[in-house]
């Protein structure tokens, strides 16, 4: 199998897995446009070298994720293989960026054909205009992991299975969870009005970034999210990057969520591609 070349536009916040641990879904798309999702990535337990930001370009071997039946998802056949290998900057008004993301990925605008294609599993990842976004808002959640889950990863880890390397073992923390969870209320193309979640890591780290910078003030730190996801970002062409959920990819409702925001500043709204 060829390797594959990626362009990383998402990673999620990591969550736990009994069997995999600590781990980050990562999605992008290839050169053609078309999307990919690597599952599973334990991305705290590269090396730094390894490390690979958004928007970095990836070279790796790709295998289908045997337990996913998602169409997009795949298995890194060697995570160290994972090394970005160049980076798509912002230069040029954004130019690579749009050509490639708006430009050869499609661009949806109503919700209803996504639900019904991830029913039908023709697919699990899309890049979403929404028409008006109306509200940023965040809600209280369990503010500890699962203490069932922690101690079965922590009983593979003493026995090996998570950690291949024994100084990993030793000295590997769990990142802490989110205390709340951030959603866009908002109107699609046919003024239907949606609720997603936004699962991606980027809100997470500025939120754990504003509680360090004002002495672990929650209610300072959630207003300097918001500013940034509402007052900031509403005044971009704000696109999401949207992914289904494996448990309700089939039978959910919606299951679609935000994982992913793409900011494009409106002054710079003009052909590109």
């Amino acid at each position: 199998m060829p390797r594959e070349r990626v362009l990383i536009t998402v990673k999620t916040y990591p969550t736990l897995s009994r069997k995999y641990g600590e781990t980050v879904c990562t999605a992008g798309v290839r050169e053609d446009g078309s999307w990919v999702r690597i599952y599973p990535v334990p991305f705290r337990r590269l090396d730094e070298v390894e490390q690979y930001r958004k928007y970095d370009w990836i070279e790796c071997d790709l295998v289908r994720h045997p337990k996913d039946p998602r169409p997009e998802s795949q298995h890194p056949a060697d995570v160290h293989q994972l090394v970005p290998v160049a980076h798509l900057d912002t230069a040029d008004d954004w130019r690579e960026r749009r050509r490639l993301l708006l430009g050869k990925c499609e661009v949806h605008t109503r919700l209803q054909p996504l639900i019904d294609g991830a029913k039908a599993n023709r697919l699990s990842l899309a890049v979403f205009k929404p028409a008006r976004i109306t509200r940023f808002l965040w809600e209280e959640e369990e503010r500890e992991w699962d203490p069932a889950k922690l101690a079965e990863m922590r009983n593979q880890a003493d026995q090996g299975e998570l950690f291949a390397e024994k100084a990993w073992r030793e000295t590997f923390q769990v990142i802490p969870k989110l205390p709340y969870s951030f959603s866009y209320e908002f109107e699609d193309a046919d003024g239907r009005k949606s609720k997603l979640q936004i699962l991606d890591w980027e809100i997470g780290a500025l939120f754990w970034t504003c509680m360090r910078r004002h002495g672990n003030d929650e209610p300072t730190a959630l207003e300097k999210v918001r500013l940034k996801y509402e007052d900031q970002f509403l005044q971009t062409d704000l696109h999401f990057y949207l992914g289904t959920t494996q448990q309700f990819h089939f039978v959910g409702p919606n299951p679609w969520v935000i994982i992913g925001v793409l900011p494009i500043p409106h002054e710079r709204q003009r052909e590109l591609f």
